[in-house]
């Protein structure tokens, strides 16, 4: 089995309905029932739809301990599909909402780093992010935070969240930030957004991968750039199919992407809402891409050099690969 590596996937994201109910319970925590379908899994219909039922389900986390479980139970599923390392978004304002601070809740997502790490050797690191909808002002707020508070398994600073809302540009003291304070960052784009949305992101925001990034595809000249730059894509084919932006996975420009020399990389995105797991996108693209075990391996070496983590720990990781 090949080796993976994952860069993209938002820890609140990653519990599943039952985890989420079971948080729920020991909580005292409601949960509004239109969370669930009838068949038990998470209920939405669109991709506005889908952050409304996101937030639903991470109102289930509400301890630090809550984050130390979501924490463990992700890698240590990530492990059993021969998954050796995670960059994790954590969303602080999900914490905060929920009156977790900021310092405890990256204790949380560490000690369930440190457990998964001692119980099955996978390596976790954590992306701290701001919330695009949520507006500038909190992003900054979210930014001063990261770089007044450093953690040894926070490795970079990002944003998700709805494309529509606000500009590239408005984010950049918070990306600037992060930045001079010598974190490397990444940014959602292309996803929601078009091209467009990549270019400014590029013209305004010191990052140093893309989010999702798939819709390049519809401007070849940016596609050449993206190529010629070396800025890894942080490709989510599973999540883009079932929130309705291709069809299937045959048309998802996935392979004319990776045909067009741009650093590819395979990620699951939030995998409970989109049926998904890195080993099922690593088997789909395998099948669908016609990617053979070579292509797959190469695909995790790509993420393994463009995570955030330090050089020592990075080496290592490529030795594992390939031993």
């Amino acid at each position: 089995m090949v080796k993976k590596a994952e860069l993209h996937v938002h820890l609140e994201g990653t519990a599943t309905p039952a985890l989420v109910k079971q948080l729920a319970a020991r909580n005292g925590a409601e949960l509004d029932p239109s969370t669930f379908k009838s068949d038990g899994e998470f209920a939405w219909t669109d991709f506005w739809d889908f952050l409304s039922c996101y937030d639903k389900a991470a109102a289930a986390i509400r301890s630090v301990d809550d984050y130390r479980l979501v924490t463990y139970d992700y890698l240590s599923r990530c492990a059993k599909e021969d998954t050796i390392y995670v960059e994790m978004f954590s969303s602080p304002d999900h914490a905060a909402e929920c009156g977790i601070s900021y310092a405890e809740h990256l204790e949380g997502i560490a000690a369930g780093i440190d457990d998964a790490f001692k119980d099955f050797g996978i390596i976790g690191r954590i992306i701290v992010t701001c919330v695009r909808h949520f507006g500038a002002e909190r992003a900054l707020e979210v930014a001063q935070k990261f770089v007044t508070t450093p953690h040894p398994y926070v490795v970079g600073f990002g944003m998700g969240g709805d494309e529509a809302q606000f500009t590239p540009e408005d984010f950049a003291p918070a990306f600037s930030l992060a930045r001079q304070a010598g974190y490397r960052t990444t940014n959602h784009a292309g996803e929601f957004g078009g091209p467009e949305s990549i270019r400014d992101t590029l013209d305004h925001l010191p990052i140093s991968r893309l989010g999702h990034g798939v819709r390049a595809i519809e401007d070849s000249l940016l596609v050449e750039e993206l190529a010629d730059r070396k800025i890894p894509l942080e490709l989510c084919p599973g999540s883009n199919i079932s929130t309705g932006l291709y069809p299937s996975r045959g048309q998802h420009p996935f392979r004319r992407l990776l045909d067009a020399g741009c650093v590819v990389t395979l990620n699951s995105d939030d995998p409970p809402f989109f049926a998904t797991s890195i080993g099922h996108e690593y088997a789909e693209a395998a099948k669908h891409y016609k990617l053979s075990g070579t292509d797959l391996k190469k695909i995790t070496e790509n993420a393994l050099k463009a995570s955030f983590c330090d050089g020592t720990l990075k080496e290592e990781l490529l030795s594992k690969l390939n031993q």
